[in-house]
């Protein structure tokens, strides 16, 4: 008899993608192994009273979207957890840990569904649950009224479509996933409007040491792995999470890791930034030394304010 694996992950359509795409390149290596999903509810996806994301952030400690499934990986109700890398807290539980990033990873950056920024009015109603959405469409275009939704894609994309809101901003990745990409007006310049710490990659989390990890050990793309850790280092090292307006985009060019990011208050009106490369094998070193300079620029002060209102 083979090997049992019990995959954890949301109840979306959205994660149950994510989940086939991580599967898909192992059925046929791990041939012997029969992997079955789990279902697992988190606060963010039971809570549909509370206006923003930022809220739902707070009252779950920052881990509204991953905190139960790790809760059941420990418990060991389950092998493994494909989250989005982005709602991953940069300090996983206690006796868990992430794989090497699968890749490849999807696209990172953000896009604006309904019109484009050129074409968007005075005043125009744009739709966002992320605090880091808000604070840098605000500083690009400080006339918007930027309304909270909540919600999955294709929800969220209806509210253009019946007329309640201009526009939505979404990850270009869950609308690559689900088939979506033609309800795409603009995407969003990273260089600008860089997207959150892991957006677009995976992370696999399995319990530190279990036949799981031994067994997906090989599985992941050190590539992808060095851009997200360069990011999620320098989240870890602003002491970031969802809820903060922190922004960050790693890729590889001409054979280095090149890292850039943003802090941005959530009225658009202060913003810094701050960019850097380094040597391909020393990701977090990287990501730490772009946070000093988002630091030494007043960061702390900006995500203190944000932290205290």
């Amino acid at each position: 008899m083979g090997d049992v694996v019990r995959i954890g992950s949301r109840a979306s359509r959205l994660a149950r993608a994510q989940v086939g795409e991580w599967l898909a390149p192992l059925v046929d290596r791990y041939s012997h192994v029969t992997f079955k999903r789990e279902i697992i509810l988190e606060g963010g996806d039971q809570d549909r009273v509370t206006p923003t994301l930022a809220e739902v952030a707070r009252t779950a400690g920052g881990s509204a979207f991953s905190s139960n499934q790790e809760a059941a990986l420990v418990r060991r109700q389950v092998d493994v957890i494909v989250h989005s890398l982005k709602d991953l807290p940069t300090t996983v539980s206690e006796g868990t840990t992430l794989l090497t990033t699968p890749g490849p990873r999807e696209d990172p950056r953000d896009v604006l569904c309904g019109a484009t920024l050129a074409t968007l009015r005075e005043g125009a109603r744009v739709g966002t649950g992320a605090p880091r959405r808000v604070a840098q469409l605000l500083a690009l275009c400080p006339d918007l009224d930027v309304v909270p939704i909540r919600g999955n894609v294709p929800g969220r994309l209806a509210k253009t479509t019946k007329g309640s809101l201009d526009a939505v901003v979404l990850a270009a990745a869950g609308l690559n996933r689900l088939g979506l990409t033609p309800e795409v007006h603009e995407v969003l310049d990273p260089a600008v409007f860089p997207p959150s710490p892991g957006q677009g990659a995976l992370g696999i989390q399995v319990r530190t040491g279990s036949h799981a990890a031994r067994l997906l050990a090989e599985t992941g793309d050190a590539r992808v792995d060095g851009c997200v850790r360069a990011e999620r280092a320098l989240l870890a090292e602003l002491h970031g999470g969802c809820s903060v307006p922190v922004g960050a985009w790693g890729r590889l060019e001409d054979g280095r890791l090149h890292l850039s990011a943003a802090v941005t208050s959530v009225d658009g009106a202060t913003q810094v930034t701050a960019a850097g490369s380094g040597p391909v094998d020393e990701p977090e070193k990287l990501g730490y030394t772009v946070a000093g300079e988002l630091l030494a620029q007043g960061a702390a002060e900006i995500l203190a304010g944000i932290r205290t209102s």
